[in-house]
């Protein structure tokens, strides 16, 4: 089976693997200066970040926009 999205670079990218590279790279205080939501400014975690970020699409957008700038 060929690889239906060839040119979206988020494709197969899970939204933990992106937080977790995110983390990785920035750091907590610095990804809450690009993206100022509370579950990266309050007691961060990649579980509670995770819960917010499924529930809210804007803010997943926000994460996804800053990873593939990550990425450039």
């Amino acid at each position: 089976m060929a690889d239906t999205q060839p040119n979206n670079p988020l494709h197969g990218k899970t939204l933990e693997t992106m937080l977790n590279e995110l983390v990785d790279t920035y750091g907590w205080k610095r990804m809450s200066m690009y993206i100022n939501i509370r579950c990266f400014t309050d007691n961060p975690s990649i579980k509670s970040s995770l819960t917010f970020l499924r529930k809210t699409p804007w803010a997943r957008q926000k994460v996804e926009e800053l990873y593939l700038k990550m990425k450039a």
